[in-house]
């Protein structure tokens, strides 16, 4: 998908030696090769937070199990009980996509986020992720007469907004950080390769200003919002409806 050129993205289609074109067959070729550079970072990381486990005086210790414990209390309010695989799932959505935003701090890649095929296709597994839940707390009758609440004329509404929310994800997440992507992307050109340029963005700090807004912090919110949003989603679809009490 070729959002913006002066990012140079470059597509390429393995159907191409079978003479058979099609959009959907194509691939992102950078998108595809900066989210594996994600998922190598990812398990680096992982092998760092377990030496850092075995050392539970360390500093480092000490932010992991935080961390975790910040996403059971999150998951123990939002439910309103801890269930480990639903705290497992939201804290690996946030994870990946925390990584994706911040990816770009290393030279030479770019956010995988930043591609609109990404961002749906996360989006699409924690609808799915939802759905499957929701059905398997309601059973397939209960599921689809959510569909004709409070009326059977509501049927179209309820779809529409029913799937709705896999583009509120994936387009908030796709326009925050594309957004941001621009920004720093102008910002860089117009540094260009002047060294005065360069040593007033140094010394003044907007470097670093810009780089730790539209990058960490904007990329850390953004990943915060996908995660809340996808749990508070799951905790709709799962909760149980209440019957009210019939008085004696």
């Amino acid at each position: 998908m070729q959002d913006f050129q002066a990012f140079g993205h470059a597509t390429w289609n393995i159907f191409a030696p079978l003479n058979i074109n099609h959009p959907l067959l194509y691939i992102n070729v950078p998108t595809v090769t900066h989210t594996t550079v994600v998922l190598i970072v990812l398990c680096a990381l992982l092998a760092v937070c377990r030496y850092f486990l075995h050392k539970p005086d360390s500093l480092g210790c000490f932010i992991i199990t935080s961390a975790v414990r910040t996403f059971m209390n999150l998951t123990i309010q939002t439910l309103g009980q801890f269930m480990y695989n639903h705290f497992a799932f939201i804290f690996s959505l946030f994870l990946f996509i925390l990584s994706c935003n911040w990816i770009s701090i290393i030279p030479w890649t770019e956010e995988p986020t930043m591609d609109l095929n990404t961002t749906v296709a996360v989006a699409l597994i924690a609808f799915l992720y939802k759905e499957l839940f929701a059905i398997k707390t309601h059973g397939i009758g209960g599921y689809i007469k959510e569909f004709f609440e409070p009326f059977f004329v509501m049927f179209p509404l309820n779809v529409i907004g029913h799937f709705s929310k896999i583009i509120s994800l994936s387009f908030r997440l796709y326009g925050n950080i594309f957004g941001g992507a621009i920004i720093v992307q102008l910002y860089t050109a117009a540094l260009g390769q002047s060294i005065i340029a360069q040593t007033l963005g140094l010394a003044t700090g907007m470097n670093f200003l810009v780089l730790g807004f539209f990058t960490i912090f904007e990329g850390f919110i953004q990943a915060f919002v996908f995660a809340m949003l996808s749990l508070t989603y799951l905790s709709i679809a799962i909760t149980p409806e209440e019957t009210p009490e019939v008085a004696s």
